[in-house]
């Protein structure tokens, strides 16, 4: 998979939204992802935060737009405007506090209210570099991964454990997503007129597919 093209060379694009509680590294995250940094000193995001990266899924350049909470979760506070157009969703807590699992069947409620049902969800177990202070056992977060069908990964942004994996996965599933569409729709999405958007459910046009055709039939 490769990374750090020019902006505009991509196939698709995707919108992936971090949430979850305040402090359980949701820029950290972000920053390892599109950036490979991490930041120990790093202060709570203020104001809205997104960040882009492309990979290859298949033959073709995915380029992802992720966006952060922007500090915003401490309120309560998000709006519908962040949720809209994600096809994706890293839903993030911190496997040494257990009130930030606890939150996230609220957050998922939250998700789901502002997307498309077809969204692609991984619950994030981050921190897991701190095995000495763990508060959250694997075991349970796959239980409620698997009630919830979401995909599951620990993860650390320190260590930079499955943080490429974490979000490698989330859009090689949304591409998958897209695909089906594509064919559900009528036949081949190969045949697709060069610039053609298809319609994968999200609210406004932040994602897109840009060139010709998904997938091979």
């Amino acid at each position: 998979m490769s990374a750090y093209r020019a902006d505009d060379d991509y196939d698709y694009l995707f919108k992936v939204v971090l949430i979850g509680d305040s402090g359980v590294g949701k820029s950290n995250l972000l920053s390892r992802f599109t950036r490979n940094e991490f930041n120990l000193e790093s202060k709570s995001t203020i104001g809205v935060e997104f960040a882009t990266r492309s990979i290859h899924v298949d033959d073709k350049i995915v380029k992802a737009q992720i966006w952060d909470t922007a500090g915003q979760e401490r309120y309560r506070a998000i709006t519908s405007a962040y949720y809209r157009g994600a096809v994706g969703a890293l839903l993030v807590y911190d496997v040494t506090r257990h009130v930030t699992f606890e939150n996230i069947e609220r957050w998922l409620k939250e998700l789901r209210d502002h997307t498309d049902s077809s969204i692609v969800i991984m619950l994030v177990a981050n921190k897991a570099d701190l095995r000495h202070l763990r508060a959250v056992s694997t075991e349970d977060a796959k239980a409620f991964a698997e009630r919830e069908k979401l995909f599951f990964m620990e993860t650390s942004a320190l260590e930079s454990l499955n943080v490429e994996n974490a979000f490698s996965e989330v859009l090689t599933q949304v591409y998958h997503v897209v695909c089906r569409k594509a064919l559900d729709a009528g036949g081949d999405p190969t045949a697709l007129p060069k610039g053609q958007t298809i319609d994968i459910g999200s609210k406004d046009d932040v994602s897109e597919v840009k060139k010709v055709g998904c997938c091979s039939a």
